[in-house]
C-alpha cells in the first residue's frame, strides 16, 4: 500500500492531533517540577536532597556504620547508582564528598578517610582511593528507620524500595544548611549551631505562639563551619521572619604589633565557602598592582591546628586602612543571601524560621507516633505468643500427649487450636518451643516478660492517646542529642551594622593642613611637611603660589574631619578632609571652584573644622568685615547640598570675614585693622537661623574693618600680628568683657614701623603659629617664643619680610613635636613701646 493511501485512511486510536506549544509547555513544567522536587531542593523534614538521602540510606543498608571499618567510596557510589540514583557517578561522589568536609558541613554526616578536599579548593581524590562510613551523628538521621517511622517508595526501576524521607532525629535543614539551583528557583540556607537550634525548638514547644524575636534569644544567627564574623543582626532577623535576607560575613582578623614596631594582619577564620588559596592569590595580586599600598609580604601559616594567614604591613602604613581595603576588594568580606526554600508536602515553599521549626516538629510527632504504634503492635504480638506459651506450660502434660499422638505437625496444630482455643501463631509457637522452656526458671522468665510487655503496651497506648506525651519524648530526645553532639558557636555575631565601606574607611587618618590661596587654589598636605623654626628665621618658601597670589586660609584638620567652607558671599560648602586633593609643599593645588562649585566672583573667606563630639550644644559664630555677628546652631549645617547653602544674609556692602565653633559659656573677641578690640559674651548674641542677617558686634571707626575674631578663654592669651611682622601675646584679663556693639579698646599701638594689624587669635601657650606673607613665604614657630606684653605695646619682630611684602594671614595649629634649628637665627628682643592712650571706651550695645 502506498504512503498516500495510508494517510487517507482513518486509524482510530493511533493518530492524535496535538498542540505543539501546549505539549512543550506541559513537558517543561513536568521536567521543572521533577528537578525541583526530585533533585535540587531539600525536604523541610530531613533537610536532605534525594541524592544525599539515598547515600545515607545505602550506607546504612551496606552496614558502613561508625562501629564498622571504612568501605571504598567507589563501592558506595556504585551501589547508590545501581539501586537508587540513576545519574552520573560524579554527582553522587561530589555529594558524598561534601558531606565529609568539615569546612562545608557544620556536622559532617559522612566520616571520610583519605583526601576529601580542602578549604584551599583542592578537589577530593578519586573515589577508588578514598574510603568512607557514616558519622555518629548521621545515625541520628537514620535512627528508627526500620520501625515504620517513614514511608518508602519504589526506586526508579521498581526493583528496590527507598525512603521518601529520613526520620531525622535532629533538625538537619538548619544545622547543616542547604544550597541548590532548580529551574526558576534556588535555595540557600546557612548552617546553624546544633545546640542553639534545639534550644529554639524547646522554646517553640513550650510556647507555640513564640515570635521570631523569642526564637532568636536561643538562635541568634547562622554558625558557619569556617567561623568568621557576621556584621549586624538586622539582615538575620529579616531572613528569619520572611525567609529572605542578606548578611555581611567577614574574616576573623587580629592586628598584631611586632617587636620592630611593624604591624601584621592575621586572619584566623575566613567567610563560609571562600577558597583560601584564591583569597591569598587575590591579596598578592592587589599588592603587586599597587591597588592596595603598604603590604610587604603574605604568608599562609595554616596547619593542622588551624588557619593563619599573615599579611605583613609596611612600617609607615596603616593596618586598619589596609584591612578595610581588603574587606572591600577581596573575599575577606562576603555577602550571604538567605533564600530559605524547601519542599513542603511535595511543593517548594519559602519558609520563615518558625515555619521550618514547626514543620520539623510535625515530622517528629509523626515519627514518634508511628514508632510507638510499631512498638505497640510488636509488643501485642509478643504478648499474644506469651499468652499461648503460658497456656502450654499450664497444661504441659496434655500438650505433650497431643503432640506425641499426632501424625503430623499440622494435625497437632489443629488439635491445639481446637482444644485450647489458641490462634495459629500461638499453636505454632508451642510446637516450636524448646524443651528447655519446661524448666521452672524458664517459666518465670515467660511470666516476667509477659508482665513487662503489659506495662509497655499500656505506656504505648497512653503515648498514642496524648500529644503532650509525644512532645515530652521529642523534647527529651532532642535534649539527649544536644548534650551528645552540641558544641560551642564558631561564628561571632557583631551588634553594629556594616552595610558598606565608606571611602574614609579606606583612607588613613592623619593630621593635615588645608590651604586656600587668595586666587582660589586649594590643597591639603601633611602637617609634618613643616618643621618648627625659631622665631626670626627666614621661613619656608614653597607654598606653590605665584607672584600675584598668596595664602589666605590655613586650617589644621584630620583627613576624616568635616570641613566647612564659607565664602565671602555668605554661602557654605561641606567636604571631608580626604576629599581635598593632596599635593606637595611646593605644588600649587587645584582651583577651589573646580572642587566646591562656587559661583564666579565668589571666594572662600573662612574654612573651619566642625568635627568632634561635644557634650553641650555647639554654635557657629559668624563675624563679617563690617562688624556684624551671628550665632547659629551647628545642626543647621548638617545637610548641605553640593551647590552649597546660604550661611548668613549679608548687607550689600558687607562680606563674611570669619566663623568659629562656640558653646554658650564662651566669650568672644573681635579685632580690627586699626588695632581696636571688643570682647563680649557669646550669649549676648541670640541664637538665629541659618539665613538670618545677624546683629552688630563692634561699632567701627571710619575706614576700619574687622581682621580677626576668636573665643576668649579666661586663661588664654590674645595674639596679634601686624602687617610688618611684629607680634605679641597679651593676657586675656586685659580685655574686659563688655557688651557687644561697642567701639572697642586699643589692642596694639599702630606705628609706621609695625603697620596695621593683619590678624588676631587667642592662644593657650601650646600652639605653633604659622605666618604667611603675600609672597608665599611661611614660617612656623612655637607661641612660647613670643614675649608676653601689655595690651597696647608694639611687640617683637617675628618674621623678616621684604619692603614690598606684608603678612597676609596667620593661624594657630597643633604643636609640632620635631624642631629644626635654623643656622641663621636672629634673637630679636622685645621693643618697649610707651602705652597708648586708652581713652577710647566702649559705647552702649545696641542691636540693629
Amino acid at each position: 500500500m502506498e504512503v498516500k493511501d495510508l494517510a487517507d485512511q482513518e486509524l482510530p486510536g493511533r493518530i492524535e492531533n496535538v498542540d505543539l506549544s501546549k505539549t512543550m509547555r506541559t513537558s517543561f513544567l513536568d521536567y521543572a517540577m521533577s528537578v525541583i522536587v526530585a533533585r535540587a531542593l531539600p525536604d523541610v523534614r530531613d533537610g536532605l536532597k534525594p541524592v544525599h538521602r539515598r547515600i545515607l540510606y545505602d550506607m546504612n543498608e551496606l552496614g558502613v556504620t561508625p562501629d564498622k571499618p571504612y568501605k571504598k567510596s567507589a563501592r558506595v557510589v556504585g551501589d547508590v547508582l545501581g539501586k537508587y540514583h540513576p545519574h552520573g557517578d560524579t554527582a553522587v561522589y561530589e555529594s558524598m564528598v561534601r558531606m565529609a568536609q568539615d569546612f562545608s558541613y557544620r556536622h559532617m554526616l559522612v566520616d571520610g578517610h583519605g583526601n576529601f578536599g580542602s578549604v584551599d579548593g583542592d578537589g577530593a581524590a578519586a573515589m577508588r582511593y578514598t574510603e568512607a562510613r557514616l558519622s555518629k551523628i548521621a545515625m541520628e538521621m537514620l535512627r528508627d528507620i526500620n520501625k515504620d517511622t517513614i514511608d518508602f517508595q519504589d526506586n526508579y526501576d521498581g526493583t528496590e524500595r527507598e525512603p521518601v524521607v529520613l526520620p531525622a532525629r535532629f533538625p538537619n535543614l538548619l544545622v547543616n544548611g542547604a544550597s541548590g539551583i532548580a529551574v526558576g528557583m534556588a535555595t540557600n540556607i546557612p548552617p546553624h549551631n546544633l545546640s542553639e537550634v534545639i534550644s529554639a525548638l524547646h522554646i517553640l514547644m513550650n510556647n507555640p505562639d513564640a515570635t521570631t524575636a523569642d526564637l532568636m534569644e536561643a538562635l541568634p544567627g547562622p554558625d558557619f563551619p569556617t567561623g568568621g564574623v557576621v556584621m549586624g543582626k538586622s539582615g538575620i532577623r529579616r531572613a528569619y521572619e520572611t525567609g529572605k535576607g542578606s548578611i555581611i560575613v567577614r574574616a576573623k582578623v587580629d592586628i598584631e604589633e611586632q617587636k620592630n614596631g611593624k604591624q601584621r594582619i592575621v586572619a584566623t577564620e575566613i567567610p563560609y565557602m571562600v577558597n583560601k588559596a584564591k583569597l591569598i592569590e587575590r591579596i598578592a595580586e592587589l599588592a603587586r598592582e599597587k591597588r592596595i599600598e603598604g603590604i610587604t609580604d603574605i604568608n599562609d601559616e595554616s596547619d593542622r591546628e588551624g588557619m593563619r594567614i599573615v599579611i605583613d604591613v609596611r612600617r609607615d602604613a596603616s593596618a586598619e586602612v589596609i584591612l578595610n581595603n581588603l574587606y572591600k576588594m577581596t573575599m575577606m568580606q562576603t555577602s550571604f543571601s538567605f533564600n530559605m526554600l524547601a519542599i513542603v508536602k511535595g511543593a517548594p515553599k519559602i519558609l520563615s524560621l518558625k515555619e521550618i521549626l514547626v514543620d520539623y516538629l510535625e515530622h517528629q510527632v509523626e515519627v514518634i507516633q508511628r514508632r510507638t504504634a510499631f512498638e505497640l503492635k510488636k509488643a501485642e504480638a509478643r504478648a499474644h505468643i506469651l499468652e499461648g506459651l503460658q497456656i502450654a506450660l499450664d497444661h504441659i502434660d496434655a500438650i505433650i500427649s497431643i503432640i506425641r499422638n499426632s501424625q503430623t505437625g499440622e494435625v497437632a496444630k489443629d488439635r491445639l487450636m481446637n482444644e485450647y482455643k489458641l490462634s495459629d501463631k500461638q499453636a505454632q509457637a508451642i510446637l516450636d518451643m524448646r524443651l528447655v522452656r519446661l524448666t521452672g526458671l524458664e517459666r518465670d522468665k515467660v511470666e516476667n516478660e509477659y508482665n513487662a510487655l503489659l506495662k509497655s503496651i499500656a505506656e504505648y497506648k497512653e503515648i498514642l492517646a496524648s500529644r503532650d506525651r509525644v512532645n515530652e519524648i521529642i523534647y527529651q530526645e532532642l535534649l539527649d542529642i544536644q548534650s551528645k553532639f552540641g558544641d560551642a558557636r564558631r561564628t561571632e555575631l557583631m551588634v553594629g551594622e556594616v552595610l558598606s565601606l565608606e571611602d574614609e574607611d579606606l583612607i588613613a587618618e592623619e593630621d593635615v593642613i588645608v590651604s586656600v590661596t587668595h586666587n582660589g587654589y586649594i590643597k591639603r598636605l601633611p602637617t609634618s611637611e613643616f618643621k618648627a623654626q625659631n622665631r626670626g628665621g627666614r621661613g619656608v618658601q614653597g607654598m606653590g603660589v605665584h607672584n600675584d597670589d598668596f595664602i589666605e586660609h590655613l586650617v589644621s584638620a584630620s583627613t576624616h574631619d568635616v570641613i566647612l567652607f564659607f565664602t565671602n558671599a555668605g554661602k557654605v560648602y561641606r567636604m571631608k578632609g580626604y576629599e581635598i586633593p593632596e599635593y606637595g609643599r611646593s605644588a600649587k593645588g587645584i582651583p577651589v571652584i573646580n572642587l566646591l562649585g562656587i559661583n564666579t566672583g565668589e571666594r572662600v573667606q573662612a574654612v573651619i573644622n566642625i568635627s568632634g563630639d561635644a557634650e553641650s550644644e555647639r554654635f557657629l559664630f559668624f563675624t563679617t568685615v563690617q562688624g556684624t555677628v551671628k550665632r547659629t546652631p551647628v545642626d543647621e549645617f548638617t545637610n548641605i547640598r553640593s551647590n552649597g547653602l546660604k550661611a548668613i544674609t549679608l548687607h550689600e556692602d558687607d562680606e563674611l570675614m570669619n566663623v568659629a565653633i562656640i558653646e554658650d559659656k564662651d566669650n568672644m573677641i573681635i579685632g580690627t585693622h586699626q588695632g581696636y578690640a571688643v570682647s563680649f559674651r557669646s550669649t549676648d548674641v541670640r541664637s538665629m537661623g541659618r539665613s538670618a542677617a545677624g546683629v552688630r558686634g563692634i561699632r567701627l571707626r571710619d575706614d576700619d574693618y574687622v581682621i580677626g575674631a576668636d573665643i576668649l578663654e579666661p586663661n588664654s592669651k590674645v595674639f596679634v600680628i601686624s602687617e610688618k611682622g611684629f607680634g605679641k601675646q597679651t593676657a586675656a584679663s586685659e580685655y574686659p568683657i563688655k557688651g557687644r556693639g561697642g567701639k572697642g579698646i586699643k589692642t596694639a599701638n599702630i606705628t609706621a614701623k609695625n603697620g596695621p594689624l593683619a590678624g588676631l587669635a587667642t592662644v593657650s601657650g601650646d600652639e605653633d603659629i604659622m605666618l604667611v606673607t603675600d609672597k608665599g613665604v611661611m614660617i612656623r614657630f612655637g607661641i612660647e617664643k613670643v614675649s608676653e606684653t601689655r595690651r597696647a605695646t608694639l611687640g617683637v619682630h617675628l618674621i623678616r619680610i621684604d619692603e614690598d611684602a606684608k603678612v597676609a594671614t596667620m593661624t594657630a595649629v597643633e604643636k609640632e613635636e620635631e624642631s629644626t634649628d635654623q643656622s641663621s637665627q636672629d634673637d630679636v628682643t622685645s621693643e618697649s613701646v610707651a602705652p597708648a592712650d586708652d581713652s577710647a571706651t566702649d559705647s552702649d550695645s545696641t542691636e540693629d
